[in-house]
């Protein structure tokens, strides 16, 4: 009787396996994102284009050599320019093991062998760049890339601007890659000012970002101030972008010491950034705790242990652990062992201007615990190695007494340094600076997620009434208005 219920067991799992439904193939998925654009370029839904483009970066890991090789005969006329183009970058043998479409995935909407679509066009190139930058055929990327551009400025559709979008972050990642991007600036600064004349606003967004990285990348921060202050700005389309445009004006503003408007801009990218861009969300995290301590600021310790950027962080948590005591030669042995860390992700000259704010923290953490010292025991405390320290430690007390981080005075005669009592801080405006700056960002939170509202195209034409429902509103209220007046008559 066992053996029987286990052969029944059996026999419903062998069922229920056959019955269940296989995932459709990657070809047929590129085939309905094809359909989707298409169906985008007729409706001229932005949406439908956005969404196309959303399924390839989901299909990114799945796609091989083979279902591009098929797709791209599928979709281009044989023969024609584009196809001579982006075939020989397969090469035959991609050919075999491919997978077969069912009857039922082959008789969907397709483009005509005789004609295709721009939209569609430009799509084929940006599938064949991100293969290959996936494949890591970096030189070959940036021919396609090139050829892409290329064909791109033939055409003025502006069914095109999301899909454009993309290719000019392809075109130049591509060239980033392969370590040249100063070649294509002067195509970047043409293609922005035609996505300005054309108000493509979405491709303004791109290039504007896309230029910036190329002169940050060169350490070019006037010539990338002059062309963000000059450039049009108006209301964001793409959370990513306004992110990276958050976070190259953050450091170059922090470049240009301000640190206020550098930190402000830095946090919110950070904050704006989406959970699954890490690596971006780490880099905004590390310029912001740099300029953070510049402005004498100790950013918080779970900064540095959010999930998966604790690895990433713990050079910046030991500075800020340097800086928060106050101790000179840790900084230094930090500053040292982390040297090529920091010149990798471009801090090392920040951390240069951070000396003078491990001194005076040191000193402030002295004028807190001593009424009454001596310049002598303030330059051994703070560990000025100079040939003068004393000197030093009068020149130091006396520039943070003026500048206002200390409370104290210096006893010239006999070489002290008085610091006064600490008063209360909350006798002071500081809390109400802090409430009002916390209310202000939760305004501005609100007012963004105001304007980001989408709303159902002519959703508010189905709410008009017609003219015979008006005239019949207006013949009762006319109606009602005569009644009651008529009532209003009889009272009197």
């Amino acid at each position: 009787m066992a053996t029987q219920d286990v052969e029944m067991k059996d026999s419903a799992a062998a069922v229920s396996n056959s019955s269940a439904p296989s995932p459709p193939p990657v070809l047929t998925h590129l085939k309905n994102v094809s359909a989707l654009i298409e169906k985008g370029v007729v409706t001229k839904e932005v949406r439908l284009m956005i969404r196309a483009i959303r399924h390839i970066m989901t299909l990114r890991r799945k796609i091989k050599a083979p279902h591009v090789l098929a797709f791209l005969k599928h979709l281009l006329p044989p023969g024609s320019e584009v196809a001579s183009r982006l075939l020989p970058y397969f090469p035959k043998e991609d050919e075999k093991d491919m997978e077969v479409d069912s009857p039922s995935s082959t008789s969907q909407t397709v483009p005509s062998k005789h004609t295709i679509l721009p939209e569609l066009e430009i799509f084929a190139y940006l599938l064949v760049l991100i293969f290959l930058i996936d494949q890591k055929q970096y030189n070959e990327a940036k021919s396609c890339s090139s050829a892409a551009i290329s064909r791109l400025k033939q055409l003025n559709r502006r069914t095109l601007d999301v899909l454009a979008a993309r290719l000019y972050f392809y075109y130049s990642y591509s060239y980033e890659l392969t370590d040249s991007l100063v070649e294509i600036r002067g195509t970047l600064l043409a293609l922005h000012r035609t996505a300005t004349l054309r108000h493509d606003e979405l491709g303004q967004e791109t290039l504007l970002n896309l230029l910036l990285r190329n002169y940050l990348h060169y350490n070019l921060y006037d010539q990338a101030e002059k062309l963000r202050s000059k450039a049009p700005r108006f209301e964001a389309h793409s959370n990513q972008q306004f992110c990276r445009y958050l976070y190259y004006l953050g450091r170059i503003r922090t470049i240009q010491l301000e640190y206020t408007d550098a930190k402000e801009s830095l946090l919110q990218a950070a904050r704006k950034a989406p959970a699954s861009a890490r690596g971006f969300r780490i880099q905004c995290n590390k310029w912001a705790a740099i300029v953070r301590l510049l402005l004498g600021e100790i950013p918080e310790r779970t900064t540095f242990m959010q999930n998966g950027m604790k690895k990433a962080l713990s050079p910046y948590f030991e500075l800020t652990n340097a800086v928060r005591i106050g101790d000179l030669d840790l900084f230094r042995s930090v500053a040292d062992k982390y040297s090529k860390t920091f010149s990798a992700d471009r801090t090392h000259n920040l951390i240069v201007r951070l000396r003078h704010n491990v001194i005076r923290t040191g000193l402030r953490n002295i004028s807190i615990s001593y009424s009454r010292i001596s310049l002598v025991d303030v330059a051994a405390k703070l560990r000025l190695n100079s040939a003068t320290p004393v000197a030093d430690a009068q020149s130091i007390v006396a520039k943070a007494i003026r500048d206002g981080a200390i409370d104290a005075t210096i006893d010239h005669a006999n070489g002290w340094m008085l610091s006064k009592e600490t008063g209360d801080v909350y006798s002071t405006n500081e809390p109400q600076l802090a409430f009002n700056s916390r209310i202000a960002f939760c305004l501005n939170m609100h007012n963004e997620a105001v304007r980001a509202l989408r709303f159902p195209p002519n959703a508010h034409k189905k709410e008009r009434e017609s003219a015979e429902k008006r005239r019949e509103r207006q013949q009762q209220e006319q109606e009602l208005a005569k009644h009651i007046a008529e009532e209003d008559d009889d009272e009197f």
